[in-house]
C-alpha cells in the first residue's frame, strides 16, 4: 500500500468514529490531585498524638473535602516521599492515594481502584511527628473520575457508575477512557486527574475538559469478584454495594442466607 493510500484510509477511520462522538455542550471543570493521604481516627493519634486534630488549610472542590496543614512521610520499599498533605475530614480506613510515578518512586505497584476499594491492595510505612503506622493495605492509583450532581446527571444523560471519556488539554489534547461517573446530591461537578494524566494532556486545575458520549455504545464497569472460603450475607451486602460478583468454588461455605440473598440479587456465580 502507497503511503498516500496508508493515510487517506486512517482519515477515513478517524472520520467514522468522530462521527460517533456526541460531545457534551456543558464543559467540565477539571481538579488536579497530587499524592495525599486519607487517615482513620486511629491512625491520625498515633502519627500525631492522643486527642489530635487535623486543622484545615484549605477547602477543596468537593461539599466538606478539605486540605489539612499536617503532612506526613511515606516509605517504600525503595524510597521515601517527605510532605505528603492529609485531607480531611477523617475515614474508616486509611487510605493513600499516588499516582504512577510517585509509586515507582516508592518501590510499591498499587492497583488502579475507585476511592475505598482497598482489599487487596499493597501497604506502606507512614511517618508523622509522634510515631508510624505501617498499613498491611490501602495504597491505590485512584481510578480518574467525575462527581457530579444528580441535576448534572441528567443534563449530560449519565447514571452513576457509568464509564464515559473526556477530553482535554490545548496543545497537547488527549481523550481519557475508562472515566467512572459518581453521582450524589453531596458532590460538586469536578472531573479528577492525577498529576501524571494532568501532565500528560498539559492542563491545570481550574482548566475544562468535555464529555464525551458514543452513538449506540454503552460502557461498563470491568466485572470484579468476590472469594473467599466462609461467605455470609454481610459478604453479599458489601459485594452489591460495590458491583462485585459472589464466586462459589469447591470448598467454599456459604451461609443459606447469604445464598438466598446473592441469587436473588444476581450476583452469585458457581464454578
Amino acid at each position: 500500500m502507497k503511503p498516500e493510500d496508508i493515510q487517506e484510509l486512517v482519515k477515513r477511520l478517524v472520520e467514522r468514529e468522530l462521527e460517533g462522538i456526541i460531545p457534551s455542550s456543558r464543559p467540565i471543570p477539571i481538579g488536579v490531585s497530587a499524592r495525599h493521604v486519607h487517615l482513620s481516627g486511629e491512625h491520625l493519634e498515633i502519627l500525631f498524638g492522643k486527642g489530635y486534630e487535623l486543622r484545615k488549610l484549605r477547602d477543596l472542590s468537593q461539599p466538606g473535602q478539605f486540605a489539612a496543614e499536617e503532612t506526613v512521610t511515606l516509605v517504600g520499599p525503595k524510597g521515601v516521599i517527605e510532605k505528603v498533605r492529609i485531607l480531611g475530614p477523617l475515614r474508616k480506613r486509611t487510605q493513600v492515594e499516588l499516582a504512577k510515578t510517585d509509586a515507582i518512586k516508592l518501590g510499591v505497584d498499587p492497583p488502579v481502584r475507585d476511592s475505598g476499594d482497598l482489599d487487596g491492595t499493597p501497604g506502606i510505612t507512614i511517618v508523622g511527628p509522634k510515631g508510624a503506622v505501617t498499613l498491611e493495605e490501602g495504597v491505590i492509583i485512584a481510578k480518574r473520575h467525575i462527581h457530579m450532581t444528580p441535576q448534572d446527571a441528567r443534563e449530560f444523560q449519565v447514571q452513576d457508575r457509568d464509564i464515559v471519556r473526556v477530553i482535554c488539554g490545548n496543545e497537547r489534547k488527549v481523550i481519557f477512557d475508562e472515566v467512572l461517573i459518581r453521582v450524589s446530591e453531596n458532590y460538586a461537578l469536578d472531573f479528577h486527574l492525577d498529576t501524571d494524566e494532568a501532565n500528560a494532556a498539559g492542563v491545570k486545575t481550574g482548566d475544562t475538559g468535555i464529555l464525551l458520549k458514543y452513538r449506540g455504545e454503552v460502557k461498563v464497569p470491568e466485572k470484579r469478584y468476590i472469594q473467599k472460603r466462609l461467605i455470609t450475607e454481610k459478604d453479599v451486602r458489601e459485594a452489591e454495594k460495590k458491583g462485585y460478583t459472589i464466586i462459589l468454588t469447591k470448598g467454599t461455605i456459604i451461609t443459606p442466607l447469604a445464598r438466598e440473598l446473592a441469587s436473588r440479587l444476581g450476583i452469585l456465580e458457581v464454578r
